[in-house]
């Protein structure tokens, strides 16, 4: 199962590598950043969107070169359930409640996670794995390390989706990441863009304290990894 938890890790470092916007407005309104360092609205920015509990996240990028596409939603009670599509290595829905994780995906995905000899019989079921070192997954916390938010500067200020947005970047050992923070309402941040020849990246957050409904599948749908690779 390492190479499924993985291609989920990698999943949600790819969303919590790209994080952020910032307002702009016309002449007369006045900056809500004025002042304030980058590193400081990024701070702000990180502070805001993890209180407010629950966010949606969806994007694409590259892991190792490869596409990868996610859209997931996470609540405020800390659960997630979402999507990832590798294209060729396959795509699965996850569900994460408590201490357990469950992935459902296709022939390919399984194939690339396991092996093939497994791949017929995981196809399309909920396979249930313990959650027990959490491992960022749902972790809000985690996704919005303002450590990871420091030698930003302030770039002019754009719109994303309609909302006035400060700009904040990042270049480091031939990455750059650009981090869009809401000048309006709360400094959500609402879009991260990461450019560079490794796995390169855009993505949205939206749906900030949006209720999110996170269900473990019926019984009958679930095979538990464990029996599975003992029988």
């Amino acid at each position: 199962m390492a190479a499924n938890r993985k291609l989920l890790a990698v999943a949600v470092a790819c969303s919590a590598a790209v994080i952020g916007l910032a307002g702009c407005g016309s002449d007369e309104e006045k900056d809500p950043f004025e002042g304030m360092s980058a590193d400081k609205i990024a701070d702000k920015a990180a502070d805001a969107s993890k209180g407010a509990g629950s966010f949606t996240v969806s994007g694409e990028g590259k892991q190792d070169g490869k596409p990868l596409k996610v859209d997931f939603s996470v609540s405020k009670a800390g659960d997630c359930k979402g999507k990832m599509d590798g294209g060729a290595k396959g795509a699965a829905e996850f569900l994460v409640t408590g201490d357990t994780q469950y992935m459902k995906g296709d022939e390919a995905f399984w194939k690339e996670a396991m092996g093939g000899s497994q791949a017929s019989r995981m196809k399309d079921k909920w396979v249930k794995t313990p959650n027990e070192k959490k491992e960022g997954f749902c972790d809000a916390d985690d996704m919005f390390k303002s450590s990871e938010l420091k030698g930003l500067k302030r770039e002019k200020d754009a719109e994303v989706d309609g909302k006035n947005a400060a700009v904040l970047t990042k270049n480091k050992s031939g990455k750059k990441s650009t981090f869009y923070v809401a000048t309006e309402g709360k400094p959500y941040f609402l879009k991260v863009v990461t450019t560079g020849k490794d796995d390169p990246g855009t993505m949205h957050f939206s749906d900030y304290g949006q209720p999110v409904e996170v269900k473990a599948p019926p019984a009958s749908e679930v095979m538990d990894l464990k029996e599975l690779m003992s029988s």
